[in-house]
């Protein structure tokens, strides 16, 4: 579903991705880890065609990426991307405008579910609650392939276990693929079909977490310190 083959990102003198070749197969939810500056983020605006690489070939559902690619492709940005004078309607009502797949009921349903007011001003809201309105507009969309960057970015941990728990029912794992980067690597583990570990650019391993559990007995997050180990 997602490729790159020997995909590059500089930026000037900096190495954000070293010559990666990976496969993400259809379905189920991938987690992208690593610590911070690893090129997760990076990765992810490729496959959404928010930047270019300088060298390679990404490809989305065999469709190679560029602009277009948000046709196929919803993406969660750990930055804020409103209209802050909107309100909570009015973001979703421009989603829906710009998306044909938007789905305005599963939009409302999670508004309720997140606890948020249609009518509150953008600029008036939490920055936890910003993150609600993010995970909404995104998981609105019928898109087959869902890009996710750090999705609990700014959420009260005393609700993030609900919503972690929450976004598999908004989620449909048989349909759509799901890449998530998280530094909450063990509040996102049981989410997560299959886990890769990147560091300086470079991927370090990929896993299926069923393996990681049963054959290896091991929990993600050891898994991956294993793997960083290794690298050093």
């Amino acid at each position: 579903m997602i490729s790159l083959q020997n995909v590059s990102k500089h930026y000037l003198a900096k190495k954000a991705v070293q010559d990666v070749t990976l496969h993400i197969p259809a379905g189920g939810i991938t987690g992208l880890v690593g610590e911070n500056g690893s090129g997760k983020s990076t990765i992810l605006k490729m496959v959404s065609g928010l930047i270019h690489p300088s060298r390679g070939t990404l490809q989305v559902d065999q469709t190679p990426v560029n602009r277009r690619i948000a046709e196929k492709v919803a993406f969660l940005s750990e930055l804020d991307a409103f209209y802050r004078f909107y309100t909570v309607q009015n973001m979703v009502d421009f989603q829906a405008s710009q998306f044909r797949d938007f789905n305005r009921a599963r939009a409302e349903e999670m508004l309720t579910f997140m606890k948020l007011d249609p009518d509150s001003k953008i600029k008036s809201l939490s920055k936890g609650n910003r993150g609600r309105l993010k995970i909404v507009l995104t998981l609105a969309r019928d898109a087959p392939v869902i890009l996710m960057d750090e999705p609990l970015s700014g959420l009260d941990p005393m609700v993030r276990d609900s919503i972690v728990k929450s976004l598999i029912s908004f989620i449909d794992v048989e349909r759509q693929t799901v890449v998530m980067t998280t530094h909450e690597v063990n509040e996102m583990e049981p989410l997560f079909d299959r886990v890769i570990a990147i560091k300086d650019g470079k991927i370090l391993g990929m896993a299926e977490t069923e393996d990681i559990r049963t054959s290896q007995g091991l929990r993600v997050v050891d898994w991956m310190a294993e793997h960083y180990k290794n690298q050093d």
